[in-house]
């Protein structure tokens, strides 16, 4: 489902926004509301120094679309309120998208000016949908541009996306998607795993430690449970008694021990020093707590096998809003554009393209509009919208969630060095409007 909600049975209709259905009302008064019109999403910058952006929840997007509708709860609801007319009633109680949907595939890059994603329809049918879609791409491209930096700091180990206890609960959901697209192993989220097929794991916490009259009982309870090659949390009272407890409990076959405090590098290196002298040298070597990109990448010289990362996944790591916009660019044919001081549009519907040289390295994204010349497209070049909404229907064989993971990977190598810098700069790359 586009929302956890709609899961639970309820509809999606009500996210929708107060002034969107002021408009939709106004629009149908003087009838205006079927006029043609073209509305499209681009960030008109990347958050503070991050050097580029990934498109995430295009297909919680359109799950959603085809999700809205107003039954008769919504109705009665903005009936009783007196939020609109009844001529506005009448023709919610009969909606439907019947439009078309281009956009960026997930796990594509975008930078500031792209367009994302571009609704074409009627102006009442297309404006009720910009908070909906708004509130799904700009949440999720947030938490798959943090957890792709923390994915290339990782330089191939996995991680653990925990961040279930830091967040709305059904944002949680959709933010185990996201870091999941974004190259995260593993989730320990279980609705996560039961709706978008993402593998699970988890350990347990120091509250099971505690549970237990002694460390050496509760990891015997763990073990005789879950086989020898769980893991087991050494932190809760001291790092070296707890591991000489662990494989002594589990013998040298022990799957991997948890640090989940303290200086995490230095405890990694005595931990690993400490386990291959008692004979476990398979035993991997798990860390968590409040880890970012900035903590991974420095924890990459040390002896650890893999992260768990919640709280700055999940908030975006500092950025927990992608920036994105719906604006109005083009009407029965027409291009109009927003001059509002730092808040303008260009009008007119855009196409996009990216430039690679022959090695592959993408150089520059080129933006045009209907009424500028087709730009020339060269033999490492390719277009970056694909239909994925025809007539009110959702496109067969779009790109998976798999697909989307390996989309961003190759994106991700695309980019110049410098573009996977984690220290603030510009885009990797310019944006060209022609």
């Amino acid at each position: 489902m586009g929302f956890p909600e709609a899961a639970t049975g309820a509809s999606t209709a009500l996210l929708t926004d107060h002034y969107e259905l002021t408009m939709l009302a106004s629009a149908l008064s003087d009838g205006t509301a079927d006029r043609p019109c073209v509305f499209e999403v681009f960030a008109r910058r990347l958050p503070d120094g991050r050097r580029y952006g990934v498109v995430a929840g295009t297909g919680r997007v359109l799950d959603a679309i085809a999700d809205f509708r107003f039954t008769d709860a919504e109705l009665s609801q903005l009936e009783a309120t007196a939020v609109v007319d009844d001529a506005t009633l009448s023709w919610l109680a009969d909606y439907s998208f019947s439009g078309d949907v281009h956009g960026y595939p997930e796990g594509e890059l975008y930078f500031p000016g792209s367009p994302i994603m571009t609704v074409t329809g009627s102006f009442g049918e297309a404006v009720v949908l910009e908070t909906l879609i708004l509130s799904i791409l700009n949440h999720d491209s947030a938490i798959a541009s943090a957890a792709a930096r923390m994915s290339g700091a990782a330089h191939g180990r996995p991680i653990i996306e925990m961040g279930g206890r830091r967040t709305h609960e059904y944002a949680a959901v959709a933010a185990a998607r996201a870091a999941y697209l974004a190259g995260f192993a593993t989730t320990s989220n279980l609705e996560a795993g039961r709706r978008y097929g993402i593998p699970t794991r988890g350990t347990v916490a120091h509250a099971f430690m505690l549970l237990h009259d002694s460390e050496e009982q509760a990891f015997r309870a763990q073990v005789d449970k879950m086989g020898a090659d769980t893991t087991l949390l050494v932190d809760t009272y001291d790092i070296t008694k707890g591991i000489e407890t662990a494989v002594r409990v589990a013998g040298t076959e022990l799957g991997a021990i948890r640090i989940d405090s303290g200086d995490v590098g230095p405890l990694a290196r005595k931990a690993r020093e400490q386990l291959d002298a008692l004979g476990a040298k398979d035993t991997r070597i798990v860390v968590s707590g409040d880890l970012d990109e900035h903590a991974i990448a420095a924890l990459r010289a040390e002896p650890v096998d893999a992260y768990g990362v919640g709280t700055s996944v999940v908030t975006g790591s500092g950025a927990p809003t992608a920036g994105m916009v719906y604006k109005l660019v083009e009407v029965d044919g027409k291009p109009v554009a927003k001059r509002s001081a730092h808040k303008e549009s260009r009008g007119g519907r855009k196409s996009a393209l990216r430039r690679h040289r022959e090695t592959g390295t993408a150089v520059e994204e080129v933006i045009w509009t209907a009424a500028s010349p087709v730009p020339e497209r060269g033999p490492n070049d390719h277009e970056l919208q694909i239909p994925l909404v025809r007539g009110g229907r959702t496109v067969d064989d779009l790109p998976t969630l798999d697909d989307a993971r390996q989309r961003l990977r190759r994106a991700l190598v695309s980019l110049p060095w410098e573009g996977l810098k984690l220290s603030h700069g510009e885009p990797a790359i310019p944006t060209v409007f022609v």
